[in-house]
């Protein structure tokens, strides 16, 4: 992270010094991508997916979600690949949850992310954990 405001930093003031630009709207412009650096640091520090009795919770780099148990249909392995048209490059296992509704919801679990590269048991245990929690739920409360 200070690598990269470091490298922002430098990126910045070659800038300036390349274009002789200077005064309060290139201060502004600084200081402005700077904060949305910031907030961009911070979204993507709280990433996740969170887990409660009530349901579970997606954060995104831009976008939060709430999903309630019931509103969940399945929470399953996807193969994920990206590209364009029939080009299309695998990029690994991510876990997918099912609406009940059909929307699809990606989540950033991902089996060769940075929480999970060398752990693959871990990002399985992740995987069925969430499935289990899913279930027990969906089971009706025995008194």
């Amino acid at each position: 992270m200070v690598w990269e405001l470091a490298a922002l930093a430098i990126f910045g003031w070659t800038t300036v010094e390349l274009f002789a630009l200077g005064g309060l709207p290139v201060l502004a412009l600084g200081l402005g991508l700077a904060a949305l650096w910031g907030l961009g640091c911070w979204r993507i520090a709280r990433m996740g997916v969170y887990v409660s009795e009530y349901g579970v919770w997606v954060r995104g780099l831009v976008r939060s979600r709430t999903i309630r148990w019931r509103e969940v249909e399945h929470i399953r392995l996807h193969q994920a690949a990206h590209g364009i048209g029939r080009l299309r490059i695998p990029s690994g296992m991510t876990v997918l949850i099912e609406r009940t509704d059909g929307a699809d919801v990606p989540t950033s679990l991902w089996a060769q992310g940075i929480d999970f590269h060398n752990q693959p048991g871990a990002f399985r245990a992740v995987y069925h954990d969430l499935r289990e929690r899913h279930a027990a739920a969906l089971r009706p409360a025995t008194a």
